[in-house]
């Protein structure tokens, strides 16, 4: 019989406000980041956002992906938390989103009792940069 994932830190996953490690404490939510994580395209991605914020055609560019399976990626990496969505604002008037990099470190641990966590450590982004 297998037990339900356990926390290994305290906080709040996704809190916009927090600058270090958080805990996945629901199966369900340690399932998600670990499937986004998985997946190689995925993974490129979060490369690709994690200096500079980039929309949908830059990532689809810089990850060489069709424009349709970057947005779905997009949206399991935003769902999951790993990824923050934005405004970027145009003179224009034509306003578009754009993704950054939302964490710096995850970590998976396995306990001795069959209990497992996930802690993710968010990255500490200045208020201009929101």
């Amino acid at each position: 019989m297998s037990q339900s994932p356990s926390a290994i830190a305290t906080g709040k996953f996704g809190d916009e406000t927090a600058t270090d490690a958080t805990a996945v404490d629901r199966a369900a939510e340690i399932q998600h980041v670990l499937d986004a994580l998985d997946d190689t395209d995925c993974r490129a991605i979060l490369d690709a956002a994690s200096e500079d914020a980039r929309s949908a055609n830059e990532l689809s560019d810089a990850c060489d992906l069709p424009l349709s399976t970057t947005y779905r990626k997009l949206e399991l990496l935003t769902d999951a938390g790993l990824l923050e969505e934005r405004t970027r604002l145009s003179a224009t008037g034509k306003h578009s989103s754009e993704y950054v990099r939302a964490v710096d470190d995850v970590v998976v641990s396995l306990g001795s009792d069959g209990g497992s966590g996930l802690e993710v450590t968010c990255l500490a982004r200045s208020p201009g940069d929101r």
